[in-house]
């Protein structure tokens, strides 16, 4: 099982909208088949595992981190081959959430007379291993994660110069692996034409496709020549209100740069609206890397699902740095978002990463 998930985990941003899975089977004490699924390369690992293994799959266990599809998508299910390969054993620790499948892969095993065993010793890393994909399949929309680099005392700009930045090197490496990991990342208007990013993924790791930009830009006021549009290549998405010129509208679509309108409160773009347009898009995960207004908007309207706050050893202090997130807040100690199983990431020497989810009793 150590080594299927392993192997799952080749599958690092090849797999999506798919679930990450690694296949191992063995007989006798041998392993006489092994494979990881690509969405790109449509064969699902088990399939992969079966073609290796050739006559040596019969009788055989199958060691995988998430129940086989038992339905017809862009391949056959994956139960079929394996009892008509004669699998003996299958050992995995997850059900697959997928309404298509949700236990009925097991039972058609089982139905054949292969035996199943659920292996529970497992099930917290196959749980995290495939986050987005199962978060996705259980509530219908992608995981959202509210992503900041942040002084001790909760500032994430100073006043009156932004030169430099709040954490090192290495802690901005690991957030380039965080946004690796991710299938969509959004920001705001404002920390565009404040930094001119580009909000790309710089690990140099291959992608089954590339990470989705979105800037929420209520009046259009993206610059035609900002780095974010001179690199679009069907990655970069403005979402807008009806309020803005549908000229500069134009501008930008001919640009190569899609626009969409979500009007929300206040006249401003509609970050829910983004989330569910990204669940009907089949897009498993986004990552919101802004600035004080749009992380409170985030964290107020019951988008974030979960936090990655990056801390660096500084304090800034003073009332005029903007904090993490800034709005209206909440007026009461008592009525303040509450986080819960919460991880330190250590980033040494000085610094540590504090991840944790919001609460699940959230109407949206």
């Amino acid at each position: 099982m150590r080594e299927a998930l392993d192997l799952a985990w080749q599958g690092r941003a090849l797999a999506s909208p798919n679930p990450m899975v690694g296949a191992v089977l063995v007989r006798d004490g041998e392993v006489v088949g092994r494979g990881f699924h690509t969405y790109a390369g449509m064969q699902h690992a088990e399939v992969i595992a079966l073609a290796q293994a050739g006559g040596k799959a019969r009788g055989a266990t199958l060691y995988l981190n998430l129940e086989p599809c038992a339905h017809q998508g862009r391949t056959p299910p994956c139960t079929g081959a394996l009892i008509r390969a004669g699998v003996a054993r299958v050992v995995a620790p997850l059900e697959d959430p997928n309404p298509l499948v949700a236990g009925q892969g097991f039972r058609q095993l089982r139905h054949a007379g292969v035996e199943v065993e659920l292996d529970s010793a497992f099930a917290a890393e196959a749980e995290k291993l495939n986050e987005p994909f199962l978060h996705f399949m259980r509530t219908g929309r992608p995981l959202v994660t509210l992503k900041t680099a942040i002084t001790l005392d909760g500032k994430i700009s100073a006043p009156d110069d932004n030169r430099g930045w709040i954490t090192s090197e290495r802690a901005r490496a690991h957030v380039q692996e965080l946004r690796h990991d991710h299938d969509a990342i959004l920001t705001g208007i404002g920390t565009v034409l404040a930094d001119d990013c580009l909000l790309t993924d710089r690990t140099g790791l291959p992608r089954c496709r590339p990470l989705l930009r979105i800037v929420l830009d209520s009046q259009l006021r993206l610059p035609l020549d900002s780095k974010m549009v001179r690199s679009a290549a069907g990655d970069v998405l403005v979402v807008s209100t009806s309020a803005a010129s549908p000229e500069r509208r134009a501008s930008i679509e001919a640009r190569g740069v899609p626009v969409l309108v979500f009007d929300g409160p206040g006249g401003r773009s509609d970050l829910r609206a983004v989330v569910d347009w990204l669940a009907r898009q089949r897009y498993l995960s986004l990552m919101i890397e802004a600035g004080s207004k749009i992380n409170w908007t985030a964290l107020e309207s019951g988008a974030v699902d979960r936090i990655f706050f990056y801390y660096g050893a500084k304090i800034l202090g003073g009332l005029e740095a903007l904090p993490l997130a800034g709005g209206i807040g909440r007026r009461r100690r008592s009525d303040a978002i509450r986080i819960h199983r919460t991880t330190i990431h250590p980033i040494p020497p000085d610094e540590f990463a504090l991840e944790g989810y919001l609460d699940v009793h959230r109407d949206y």
